[in-house]
């Protein structure tokens, strides 16, 4: 599997009083939100199992939106996976 890292200079981590990991929650959170994600490959990017994913959207009051792009994608990678 190929990684990309992304680079967040020190004074960016000081002003928002946040490590990495909360950073890649919120980017994670984001890109769900406005449709850029699934919820798979968002939880992925937070680093957190589904079940805790979702508590999070479920916390901030954002919606699971799972159509047939997000099912398609998901059986893509269930494939890749060969869990299927």
């Amino acid at each position: 599997m190929k990684t990309a890292a992304l680079k967040i200079p020190d004074t960016v981590l000081s002003a928002t009083r946040m490590t990495e990991k909360e950073i890649s929650v919120e980017l994670a959170v984001s890109l769900f939100e406005k449709g850029k994600l699934s919820i798979g490959k968002a939880k992925e990017l937070a680093g957190m199992t589904l079940w805790e994913f979702q508590c999070l959207l479920a916390s901030r009051r954002i919606s699971v939106h799972y159509g047939i792009r997000e099912y398609k994608e998901d059986i893509k990678t269930l494939k890749v996976l060969k869990r299927i």
